[in-house]
């Protein structure tokens, strides 16, 4: 039954909280041992915390998921982890949540406390709203990178948060999130309001322009970002704007995938399965820490 839990806590989903980390790289730290086990640190109450969400999305749609073709092979929807052992194991989760962000202060625990707060007015409530639920997808991403710098500035109050930061992850989750959408209507077929009520209320020509969107406003908002005065004054070279020709194929190749394949339901997935999606991260991240590190 153990395993059945950590199943349906969705661990391939938390390459999502790898954002943990992006305060500490752009902050110039990544030497720092004693901050990358606190983003360490915040990679485990976030991997948790959004895993006990997942739990309760599960829980409140057990009978949705059961009608699902992938879905209905989740532990609770599939009867592998009964549902009172899925309610008990909750307080104890999030217990541990909290005691991980006491340990990395207050600010970081206000920003998981909303994180939590959010994801419960969406499983409860706004999921059923159209656009408000993508955008409340894109927030719990933008959420993650101000706890990865908020986790910081304890310990490191010169840690700035950037504006850019915020503007760049909240239109690229946008465009994860219309993309979901985009497939899981796509896949989904007749059935769709049956597995999604939200889907109902979405056309793909809609979701198609937001997509473009989207997709346009999260390449010109990093590009400008690596070109900025401030950008190039902090770190001292121009060299970031060398990362955006990889942030543009890594658009472009999942805008693909949302037309061709099924797996661009989950964005995780696509990061765990797609080799060039991944090779593209990891020559993004490799060129970043060259840029911040060792080109000035």
């Amino acid at each position: 039954m153990i395993f059945a839990l950590i199943e349906a806590l969705r661990p391939k989903q938390w390459t999502k909280n790898l954002l943990l980390f992006i305060g500490v790289i752009f902050s110039q730290h990544l030497s720092d041992t004693a901050l990358l086990q606190r983003a360490f640190a915040g990679f485990i109450a976030f991997s948790l915390l959004s895993g006990s969400v997942y739990v309760l999305n599960d829980l409140m749609d057990v009978e949705a998921d059961r009608q699902h073709p992938k879905k209905c092979k989740r532990p609770i929807a599939a009867g592998r982890l009964p549902v009172a052992v899925a309610w008990g194991a909750l307080p104890v989760i999030l217990a541990v949540v909290g005691v991980i962000s006491w340990y990395l202060g207050p600010a970081f625990m206000t920003v998981a406390a909303i994180y939590l707060a959010s994801n419960l007015a969406y499983s409860f409530w706004l999921k059923h709203k159209v656009i408000i639920d993508v955008f409340l997808i894109a927030n719990g991403f933008m959420l993650r990178a101000i706890a990865g710098v908020e986790l910081l500035r304890a310990v490191a109050p010169d840690t700035l948060l950037s504006q850019w930061l915020l503007v760049c992850t909240f239109f690229g989750a946008l465009f994860l999130g219309v993309s979901k959408r985009r497939r899981e209507l796509v896949n989904a077929g007749t059935h769709a309001s049956e597995q999604r009520a939200v889907l109902r209320k979405y056309t793909p020509e809609l979701l198609d322009v937001m997509l473009t969107v989207s997709a346009a406003t999260t390449l010109m908002s990093y590009a400008l970002y690596t070109m900025w005065p401030s950008t190039v004054e902090k770190f001292g070279t121009e060299a970031l704007l060398y990362t955006v020709p990889f942030v543009a194929f890594g658009v472009f190749r999942y805008l693909h995938l949302v037309r061709v394949s099924e797996t661009s339901e989950d964005p995780s997935a696509v990061l765990l399965t797609d080799r060039p999606i991944q090779a593209t991260v990891v020559l993004f991240l490799c060129t970043v820490v060259w840029v911040l590190y060792f080109a000035r």
